[in-house]
Formats: C-alpha cells, structure tokens, sequence
C-alpha cells in the first residue's frame, strides 16, 4: 500500500484553490467557502508565484502541475485511472475523489436491469413494436444469485440494494484494504432481530465473500455477474476467456470500467450461449462509433456511461468531508492508493 503523508497544516494555509473551468459556478462558490479562500482557474500554464503549494479540484491534472508544489488532489470523479495513466503522480500529493451517492445511482441501474430481464421486458417491447400478443414467462430475482466484483463502496451499495430484494450476494474481492475479508459469511449479532435481506455486521452488502483466486464456483452458480472493479494494471483484462468459460448461463452487468473486459472473450461467451445478455454500461473506447462491432454483440444493450454520474452536491459533500478530515489530521475516507490505483 502506498502511503501518502497528509498536508502539513502550514501548507494547506497558503495553499492557492484551483478548479477545473467546467465546474459549475455554484459548486465553485461552495468549495470557496469550505477551503476559505477564492479560486482560481486549473490551466495548463502553472500560477505564480511558483513557490505556493496547489489544492486543485477537477476532473485532469495538467502536466505543468505534476510537481512537488502538488499538495492535493481532489477528483470531481470516482474513477481516477486517466488521472494516474497521464504521467507519474507527484509523490507527496494527497488523491481524494468523490463518491457522493453514485453507489446508490449504480446499485438502481443495475437493479433496474435485472428487474427488466425477469418481467421479459426486452421481449414485450419487441413483441410491442409488432403489435404481437403472447404471454411469456417471467422470473423471480428473490433466492438467486449475483456475484458481484468489487467490494467497496460501490459494489457494498449493488449488494445492501440487491440483498433487499432477496438477492443472495456475493462479493469478490481483489484485496482486503476495504470491505469484509475474503471467505467471511454474513454474521448475525447475539440477540438481534431476526435477520433481514441487507447487509450483515461487518460483511455490508454481502452475504458471502471470496477471493479472486477463488471465483470459479460462484461463476457458474451466478445468475447475474456484476463488475464494479476500477480500472488498475491488475484489473486490465480481468474478466477473459477462462472468466466467461466457468459461466453457465449468467447475464453479465458491467458498471466499471470497459477495459476490464475482453470483448473478444465476451463475444464468444454470448454468441455460444454461456453469458445469456450483457448489459455494458462502460466500453474499453467510448464514445463507440456507430461502426463500432459493439453495436452488434448479440442480446446486448450499451448504455452511455451513465449508470453513476457525479452530481455537483456529492463534489461538493465529498470534498467538505475530506477537507474535515484533512484538517483535523485524518486520512479521509475517499484518499485513493495511487500505487494500486483506486
């Protein structure tokens, strides 16, 4: 784990605000009056003087500013891969990013999805459009299960909403910095009301955990495979062809980030039948072209990168929290570990 030192309290006095010209005016007034100093523009050109350490919010960081003047890094987003992928990250500098309520707004597109494809919805619109009469099965989301890759705070959010459901849930999980630790099962406390579907004391989102290394099982009694995996050099590629080989059937909902996924080895899983539909809210390019083959994978929708898109007020909560924190000499929640990217 890369650990970053907090700003000094000195530097993060005469530290100068700079913001990326794309952030509202209003957002821009509010993170004026967290930081108690004015803002100024994130541009290419560094500001003078030069010898005046930087606290900057936005979405990129320029290269001019890559320097040991860097003292904090808020992201306006919750993935910072194009953040980290630019150049090399300026070692003392803090990395925040915002949350907000994007786990929320991730966990009701995915949910939506699945509730869509078990009440046939794909099919009844089809038959619609060919004024078709028939009735068709549909299918109960409470008692099966979704395996969900990712155990932070997104992938906690798809789980609590899914488990309310009666989703059986579990997390996979690449490392132990956040969520449960792999292999642990739902707890319930001594004495406690009888247990509910939702999250379990110290297992939140999640009715069982497992390792990377340990997934194969659970592909192939998934019936819904979900990635909420950010986009690191170990992530790059994750879900291939061994991945889609164990799945026996599951629709695969990806809210991550698009170059986890080898699409030739989605493709083939969809075309043989082993993955039933995809539902791709992140592609590896995007925007795809109209000629990209994306838009032609068989029983698949493409959505516009929108499952998860950051409000100006969870900037503006997120950033307040850290700078809580920051202040009273807290690592903050949201800092990122630029050496495993997220």
């Amino acid at each position: 784990m890369t650990t970053t030192p907090l700003p000094a309290p000195d530097e993060l006095a005469r530290a100068r605000l700079l913001v990326a010209p794309s952030l509202d005016g209003g957002l821009v007034r509010e993170l004026e009056r967290v930081a108690g100093r004015p803002a100024e523009p994130l541009a290419d050109v560094p500001p003078s003087p030069s010898g005046v350490p930087l606290l900057c919010v936005g979405e990129t960081l320029p290269e001019a500013l890559r320097t040991d003047r860097l003292l904090w890094f808020h992201s306006v987003n919750a993935g910072t891969d194009p953040l980290l992928s630019a150049g090399p990250w300026p070692a003392p500098a803090l990395l925040t990013r915002t949350v907000g309520r994007m786990g929320e707004r991730m966990a009701q597109y995915v949910l939506g999805w699945i509730l869509a494809e078990c009440q046939a919805v794909p099919e009844f619109t089809a038959q619609h459009d060919r004024a078709h009469w028939e009735r068709l099965p549909t299918e109960l989301i409470a008692g099966q299960t979704a395996l969900i890759y990712g155990t932070g705070r997104i992938g906690a959010a798809v789980g609590r909403l899914l488990g309310a459901c009666g989703v059986r849930t579990v997390g996979v999980a690449r490392t132990t910095r956040s969520g449960p630790t792999p292999g642990a099962e739902r707890g319930v406390v001594p004495g406690a009301a009888p247990a509910v579907p939702g999250p379990g004391p110290g297992v939140p989102g999640f009715d069982l955990v497992v390792g990377a290394g340990e997934d194969g099982g659970a592909l192939a009694e998934a019936r819904w495979v979900i990635s909420t995996l950010p986009l690191t050099t170990a992530t790059e590629g994750f879900f291939g062809a061994a991945r889609f080989a164990a799945v026996r059937g599951a629709t695969f909902v990806n809210v991550g980030r698009g170059a986890t996924v080898d699409m030739g080895a989605l493709e083939d899983a969809l075309r043989d039948g082993r993955v039933r539909r995809a539902v791709l809210d992140v592609l590896p390019t995007e925007p795809a072209a109209p000629d990209d083959p994306v838009w032609r994978l068989p029983r698949t929708v493409i959505t516009s990168h929108s499952s998860g898109i950051t409000a100006d007020e969870d900037v503006a909560v997120d950033f307040a929290a850290c700078w809580e924190a920051v202040t009273a000499g807290r690592r903050p929640g949201l800092t990122v570990d630029v050496g495993r990217g997220y």
